[in-house]
């Protein structure tokens, strides 16, 4: 994580954005910029789901909070049409009320140490159930 840390905020974005290509994602692209409504990665997984990324580099000991996951819950599925929303962060945690909007929104909330597991080898798809805490459980859209 020592060279994650070291990333600007843009590197952070193309970073992940690698990671998805690393892990099959296909059509990726960085969309991170000013205005780019909450989605600075998309793409899609094996499967053809479309997936939305927000990347947040924040220092280690602050936390996403709740107006930070609001803000991409109003625009993963609404705006872009995500399939499966992402949020990844490189600080330890989701606020409390943060990590409760993303449950209850479908939103997977990947924190530092889930990050460091997918920099280290863990494939996307392992890490999506976790959701957060890493022991939680994600709610899933019925069929």
């Amino acid at each position: 994580m020592t060279a994650v840390d070291a990333l600007t905020w843009q590197e952070f974005e193309q970073y992940v954005a690698e990671l998805c290509r690393r892990d099959g994602c296909t059509k990726v692209f960085v969309s991170g910029k000013k205005g780019d409504l909450g989605a600075d990665v998309v793409g899609y997984l094996a499967d053809g789901r479309k997936l939305v990324v927000q990347c947040k580099k924040y220092a280690v000991d602050r936390s996403v909070s709740s107006h930070d996951m609001q803000k991409f819950v109003g625009t993963a599925r609404p705006e872009h049409g995500g399939d499966v929303a992402l949020f990844v962060t490189t600080c330890r945690a989701f606020t409390k009320d943060a990590l409760g909007l993303a449950v209850r929104q479908d939103i997977i909330a990947l924190h530092r140490d889930l990050l460091g597991a997918w920099v280290k080898g863990a494939h996307l798809e392992t890490l999506l159930p976790l959701n957060g805490s890493g022991g939680g459980t994600c709610r899933r859209p019925s069929a």
